[in-house]
């Protein structure tokens, strides 16, 4: 079996081996060994922080897994003696790469822990939920546009709607490349999709009706057709929860460091 290490499962094991404070504490937190090599013991505690690692990529805990790992601690172990052994763990170089690895493993014990201790309950979850779903409002809006840079542009696109000319065929002038190929197709979406004054202009048109007045953006000029309406398909809660409370949790953490950034005195 091949075992391939991330970047952070490598990052945790340098950090063991490296820092002694760290290897001891683990060592007295566990008398359980995997391995002793040249009298340093491996404890388990360091399989079970490479294994969580793992897992956190997809990977399963098999006995498979446990074995390879132990096999590489061994061999780390191995160099990592005999890097200190020449001297190699006193250079700047290798002290400075051991506390960036100690701090950015410390910062995310830190969001762990803080996701951790810092659920998000369900009452205000669905509180969003409602939010959200009021602001997406009940209907949603298949529409096509065309955008121009110059008002007077919109206007004369206007003007050869109005003397029968498709709007498909208009459509290949817009500056919009997503959909100028398209017949200025936007597809179905929610009008909180779309920048206000666009939004605006739609949801006051009749089904087939186009504006006949330029709609202007941050993006420039548009000449806005409604083709249809249906009813919003919003998920349920239950389907929708579990990215909900990912983005709120991180939502969360970054304004607790933010918090945290703010108190720091910084030089």
């Amino acid at each position: 079996m091949q075992l391939t290490l991330s970047r952070l499962t490598l990052a945790l094991i340098v950090v063991a081996l490296s820092l002694p404070g760290l290897a001891l504490a683990q060592a007295g937190a566990a008398s359980v060994k995997v391995a002793t090599v040249n009298g340093t013991a491996i404890p388990k505690t360091r399989v079970d922080a490479v294994v969580r690692a793992q897992e956190a990529q997809g990977q399963k805990d098999t006995p498979e897994l446990r074995a390879a790992i132990r096999d590489r601690l061994i061999t780390l172990e191995i160099v990592a003696q005999e890097a200190k052994r020449k001297g190699l763990g006193k250079t700047a170089d290798t002290i400075s790469q051991i506390e960036l690895a100690s701090t950015n493993i410390l910062a995310q014990a830190f969001r762990a822990d803080y996701l951790k201790t810092h659920p998000i309950s369900d009452d205000t979850l669905k509180a969003e939920f409602e939010k959200i779903k009021s602001q997406m409002g009940d209907k949603e809006y298949k529409s096509r546009h065309i955008l121009v840079e110059q008002e007077t542009e919109a206007k004369d696109i206007i003007e050869k709607l109005k003397k029968g000319e498709k709007f498909e065929e208009l459509a290949k002038v817009s500056k919009d490349p997503g959909s100028k190929d398209k017949g200025g197709d936007l597809d179905w979406n929610n009008p909180a999709g779309f920048v206000q004054p666009f939004s605006d202009a739609m949801v006051k048109l009749e089904k087939g009706k186009y504006t006949e007045t330029p709609v202007q953006s941050q993006f420039g000029w548009h000449v806005i057709q409604l083709e249809d309406t249906r009813p919003a398909k919003f998920p349920d809660f239950n389907e929708i929860k579990p990215r909900l409370e990912q983005r709120m949790q991180e939502a969360a953490f970054e304004k607790a460091v933010a918090d945290l950034r703010a108190k720091a005195k910084v030089e």
